[in-house]
């Protein structure tokens, strides 16, 4: 990676009238990583990447792309980004292989060049069959196979992904995520907007934003951490007293314990690599029949929920505003 940062936004803010769409925004994305951008619908994910795509201009902050300021790009800095929009914009009375022809054009591919991509790239999006159908008579899911393609017909360096995988079917997602992984690894930097909070795995960080703030920003793992507190172990146990769970609770081996069942509690812990034999060896010595003690994974599902109720309780706000749902 390089120590650049090939997207920044420092403290944005753009807001339209009297509503705002983005708010005191800071952020860094450096070449080789995909950087994962969820949050509820309506939160800003697509404003962020119209600002940073020169679509929209801030109100108030810094946002550099590729080191320039992307609401006025040269032409360098324009065919050096590929960008696939939430909503289809190309030509419905055009074919599909017309539409990947007509940007591999704009680009000023060469015939030879832009036909042997374009085919590479049909059978990728799985849409060689419909090469010939015009745009119009495809599903929503094929349009945005369609977008896909035109993104990423000139090889661009940086690629902007608006919700790339929403109405694709499960099998074809984790080819699309195969491929991001592919440039990623060739490279290439990613931003990619996702409905489906469970792809924020295959990023290599993810910002999480909620009514437009950044309230999270961090790895995977280090989002779990946030949202929980540390780590999650389940222990399991023949029995659980209340002494006993005072006990772990009070040994400084955890930061806190919740019962989940007469015979099994979940400790969270800073890191559950330490943590799991120390913890152990302290409930054998009380005399605790551990049966099972392992790490507790939650999903992305979970943490995301966590994240938005605590940014509303940060906010104040009631805990039927926490916009538990991502899209």
């Amino acid at each position: 990676m390089s120590n650049e940062p090939v997207l920044l936004m420092e403290h944005v803010t753009k807001r339209i009238g009297e509503t705002t769409l983005v708010e005191d925004v800071s952020l860094q994305v450096y070449q080789g990583e995909i950087f994962g951008f969820i949050g509820p619908s309506g939160s800003g994910k697509t404003s962020a990447i119209r600002l940073l795509t020169g679509v929209l201009e801030p109100n108030e902050g810094t946002v550099r792309v590729l080191g320039s300021n992307p609401t006025h790009p040269g032409r360098e800095t324009q065919e050096r980004f590929g960008y696939m929009p939430q909503l289809f914009v190309l030509y419905p009375t055009m074919t599909v292989r017309e539409n990947l022809s007509f940007v591999a054009g704009l680009y000023g591919m060469g015939w030879r060049e832009r036909r042997k991509r374009i085919d590479a790239l049909l059978h990728f999006v799985e849409l060689w069959e419909a090469r010939d159908r015009l745009a119009r008579d495809v599903s929503g899911g094929m349009q945005r196979r369609i977008e896909l393609a035109s993104s990423l017909l000139h090889n661009p360096p940086l690629l902007f992904a608006d919700e790339p995988t929403a109405g694709i079917d499960p099998v074809l997602r984790g080819k699309f995520w195969e491929e991001f992984r592919r440039l990623r690894d060739q490279g290439r930097t990613l931003f990619i907007t996702t409905q489906y909070v469970g792809e924020s795995e295959y990023c290599d960080r993810v910002g999480v934003i909620r009514k437009g703030r950044l309230v999270a920003l961090d790895t995977p793992l280090g989002l779990r951490r946030t949202a929980m507190g540390g780590d999650a172990v389940d222990i399991q146990a023949r029995s659980w007293t209340t002494s006993a769970i005072q006990g772990l609770a009070d040994s400084g081996l955890v930061n806190r314990v919740v019962p989940i069942s007469p015979t099994e509690v979940r400790a969270y812990v800073n890191d559950s690599g330490p943590a799991i034999p120390s913890m152990l060896e302290y409930l054998q010595t009380t005399g605790c029949d551990v049966e099972r003690i392992e790490e507790y994974r939650p999903n992305f599902d979970e943490v995301f929920v966590e994240l938005m109720q605590q940014d509303a309780e940060a906010r104040g706000e009631r805990a039927g505003d926490a916009d538990g749902q991502a899209s």
